[in-house]
């Protein structure tokens, strides 16, 4: 149902059962999937791609042209799967020639003045909490909690699982299954209770945890660590995934807390 007082252009496509309140807008090159309801205020512009399901609420903006001074006007699209949540005055913007596209999963909840920034890759069931910052061609891994006020760095990768503490300034990679926390942001522990929520086993946890002992707490450098990782805990994708995450980063990770105001060797 499209109220009389919002405007959308005969050229956007909407599936069935859409939504679309007073005074909203809907631009053209616009597709929204079927059960999508989009709220008052809400500004849809062109390459949106919107799975169904989706809430977009008052004041949200997905498919913004990009805060990139880089940004020619070139085709560009924002991304989204199905059973998304966007809040009040969130902000989605669209690609740029660097990927072309900005990617936001399935079934997050994206809170009240977040911003998605250019060119990020969100994955699915993440949380970005209110007033969260995600700079330029940032990737987030699935089940990812970014709390209130954090703000990241553009580049940056945050692993899956992991979760940040809010208010953290993040400008170093995250590793997945890590809660990151304190100022400058540093790992404090796996990210326990998210592991149990999701039924990871009391085994696995532990297997994670001896992981994390070794690549934060031995005192070896990254790579030495992810070495003796490979060589002494079993393979699994959970130490794979951990492993090549550190291996490819390009920002460099996160440091341990007691060594937060140092250096650690790679």
């Amino acid at each position: 149902m499209i109220n009389e007082k919002a405007f959308v252009h005969p050229e956007a496509k909407l599936g069935n059962n859409v939504k679309v309140d007073a005074f909203a807008y809907v631009a053209s090159d616009v597709v929204i999937g079927d059960d999508c309801w989009i709220g008052p205020h809400a500004v849809i512009l062109e390459g949106t791609r919107m799975g169904k399901g989706c809430n977009i609420h008052p004041g949200a903006v997905i498919a913004g042209v990009p805060q990139d001074l880089k940004f020619k006007g070139e085709y560009s699209t924002v991304e989204m799967g199905d059973y998304n949540t966007v809040r009040e005055g969130a902000t989605i913007n669209r690609g740029t020639a660097a990927k072309g596209r900005t990617v936001v999963g399935s079934y997050n909840l994206i809170m009240s003045c977040a911003h998605i920034a250019h060119d990020c890759v969100v994955g699915s069931h993440c949380v970005i909490v209110n007033s969260v910052l995600l700079g330029g061609e940032v990737e987030v891994g699935d089940w990812a909690i970014i709390s209130g006020h954090s703000a990241v760095h553009q580049f940056v990768r945050i692993g899956a699982h992991s979760m940040i503490s809010g208010g953290s300034l993040v400008g170093k990679d995250v590793p997945p299954f890590v809660k990151a926390a304190r100022m400058p942001l540093s790992f404090v522990g796996a990210n326990f209770i998210g592991l149990r929520r999701r039924n990871f086993s009391p085994e696995k946890v532990g297997e994670i945890q001896e992981i994390f002992r070794l690549l934060f707490q031995s005192g070896y450098g990254y790579g030495r660590a992810c070495d003796i990782i490979e060589d002494t805990v079993p393979r699994s994708p959970e130490r794979d995934d951990i492993v090549k995450f550190v291996r490819n980063s390009k920002r460099g990770i996160i440091k341990p807390y007691n060594a937060a105001l140092g250096d650690v060797e790679d």
